[in-house]
């Protein structure tokens, strides 16, 4: 939001929410009767060819997102670094709102211009001319726009919410009032009223200055510079007629040069060029790979969970994952985006963030949970996580950490395999269980006298029954091999109760917990999972806390996506663990069925501002 919201700030659909699409839905339908319905001689392609084309615009702008968030993630040539937050992500939000609002007038005046329908293909003077226009009128009236946005009044008013981000992102070109949208439309309306005055118009004019428009505006507002140096040397004039990410992202940190539309030689001509605009360039073009501290190494989840990662849709990856109908109706993508990830996937970077100096990354491997879950897979799993472990050693990563199956007991034994297999490596790999276990220790409400087990039995959910019994806490199960096995692995043996009663406030539950155990449990039953994967809710008289994590501490910058299902700012108990151990300087392994001590992996991760996530009302 501008700092003292002028006229005509908020967008008029704002109400509708996700709901403005409905707006486009008269237009698209008559569009698509008129042209099924017509005669071939008759049918207005340049009427139907409006949806299709901004479906294609919003595939465009997302490719660009993605692909400069997996950029940024591994620091190669990045220019600003600065964080990207929350706050960012949501202001950032209705980037398609531009979208919606091209896509009404393009069908208002394809409906009330006679010359704006039935254009031909192609029409090389209408292309000449567009490119003419552009390069005179266009850059000079927004050059001069430009700066008079910056003028106090008005800044405060429009520009300045655009100005909100100063590390920006590929969407953040499109992010301004309604109000400045509506100027911006008119100007870049010039050379396509102009070609269809003049009958020299075409679809390929059109669609294409559109997508001109839209190229430079996402390239520009990266945060990583890959313009070659050598391209300016061997063609010198090009320096005035293009832009750079790096040039741009001046006027971002600067404010008051660089107001270049997409090029720069009105900024040489009235002096507002930024003088170290070219040192920026080619020190971005320098700068190398980032080598992490620590790096959490993950997987995907379900096929529809690509949508969901920060690489995916921003607006979903900043909030808790679900599962929501509407991700159904792209099923064809997400299905060639599996098969494409199952032949050819290799592990990439998410993210990064950096605490106290350490460089954090997170690491995916491209498979999906069903997969874990398939004994054949598990070579295949196993080679990757391998692969993941020695480049990162290679790199000098302290800490590896084991993220949801990738620390399974059956497909390689909590990482005990790897040391095994590496004994001399230096990276260290931990699974995180010993924090797991002090989370949901310190979970458990004050004046609970006892709990019930429902879980298998795991290295994580025998320790935390012992940590409950060593406290005078009941555990009870229903099982009798796992109340011999608890008995057994623990030295509280009077604290294990063997019951078939159901009556226990408090349960302590697996991913694999069912729809017929949940319904024995009695109103008011807090669920808490001691796995990495919640149980589904099928609840809605009982409470379910999250799986065990904690809250980031307000200096771990650029923490702009949720994990997983955690809410906002939370990090899974594998992933602090891994943390905490870099910052501790543990010289030991955190794998197979090596624990550390609970109570001060617990300290540790509160004393670098780590906290427990409140309790569900």
């Amino acid at each position: 939001m501008a700092t003292t919201p002028g006229f005509l700030t908020d967008w008029p659909w704002k109400p509708l929410g996700n709901f403005k699409y409905v707006l486009l839905a008269p237009w698209v339908g008559h569009s698509v009767y008129s042209f099924v319905t017509s005669e071939e001689r008759e049918r207005d392609y340049t009427n139907f060819l409006i949806f299709p084309f901004l479906l294609s615009r919003m595939l465009h702008n997302q490719l660009w997102i993605s692909y400069s968030r997996h950029r940024t993630a591994k620091g190669k040539n990045r220019i600003v670094d600065k964080p990207i937050e929350f706050e960012q992500v949501d202001r950032e939000s209705n980037w398609d709102d531009q979208v919606v609002l091209n896509g009404l007038l393009f069908y208002v005046f394809n409906f009330v211009m006679e010359k704006g329908s039935h254009l031909p293909a192609w029409r090389t003077d209408g292309v000449l001319m567009t490119v003419a226009i552009h390069v005179g009128p266009v850059e000079f009236i927004y050059y001069w726009l430009h700066r008079a946005l910056h003028h106090h009044y008005l800044y405060s008013r429009y520009h300045s919410h655009h100005h909100s981000s100063i590390v920006t992102e590929p969407i953040t070109s499109v992010i301004h009032p309604f109000g400045e949208h509506i100027a911006y439309f008119l100007l870049f309306a010039i050379p396509v009223v102009t070609t269809l005055l003049t009958g020299t118009a075409s679809n390929s004019s059109l669609l294409g200055y559109v997508t001109y428009i839209d190229l430079m505006n996402n390239m520009g507002h990266c945060n990583f510079e890959f313009i070659p140096k050598w391209l300016f040397s061997i063609f010198p004039p090009l320096k005035y007629l293009m832009y750079t990410p790096s040039y741009h992202s001046l006027h971002h940190t600067q404010f008051r040069t660089n107001y270049a539309l997409f090029m720069p030689f009105y900024d040489y001509i009235y002096g507002t060029m930024d003088k170290s605009s070219d040192t920026l360039h080619e020190a971005s073009l320098k700068r190398e790979e980032e080598s992490p501290d620590v790096v959490h190494l993950t997987h995907l989840t379900t096929p529809e969970s690509v949508y969901s990662i920060r690489l995916g849709f921003s607006t979903w990856a900043s909030v808790p994952q679900t599962r929501n109908w509407y991700v159904w109706l792209m099923w064809p993508v997400t299905f060639w985006t599996m098969i494409i990830n199952c032949i050819y996937g290799q592990t990439f970077i998410l993210d990064r963030n950096i605490l106290e100096k350490i460089k954090l990354q997170s690491w995916v491997i491209p498979r999906y949970k069903v997969q874990y879950l398939l004994e054949w897979q598990s070579q295949t799993i196993n080679s990757l996580i391998e692969e993941a472990i020695i480049e990162a050693e290679g790199k000098g990563v302290k800490v590896l950490s084991l993220g949801l199956l990738n620390q399974s007991e059956e497909l390689n034994r909590n990482g005990e395999f790897y040391i095994q297999k590496y004994p001399k490596m230096k990276i260290k790999l931990v699974d995180g269980s010993s924090l797991a276990v002090a989370i949901v220790a310190n979970t458990i409400p004050n004046g609970t006298t006892e709990v019930l087990l429902r879980a298998k039995l795991t290295k994580v959910s025998i320790s935390i029954a012992s940590a409950l019994a060593q406290r005078g806490i009941k555990v009870v199960t229903s099982c009798e091999d796992d109340y011999e096995k608890l008995k057994l692995a623990t030295n509280s043996k009077g604290n294990f109760v063997l019951s078939r009663s159901f009556t226990q406030k408090v349960w302590l539950v697996g991913e694999g917990l069912t729809k017929e155990e949940q319904k024995k449990a009695t109103k008011g039953t807090m669920f808490i999972p001691m796995s990495q994967i919640p149980p589904k809710k099928l609840r809605r008289d009982c409470s379910y806390h999250h799986p065990p994590a904690m809250l980031a501490p307000p200096s771990l910058n650029n923490l702009h996506a949720c994990e997983n299902w955690l809410p906002r700012k939370a990090m899974s108990a594998a992933r602090v663990g891994g943390i905490v151990h870099a910052l501790e300087g543990w010289n030991v392994h955190e794998c197979g069925e090596m624990m550390l001590d609970i109570d001060k992996v617990w300290e540790a991760a509160l004393s670098h501002g780590f906290r427990p996530l409140p309790l569900p009302n």
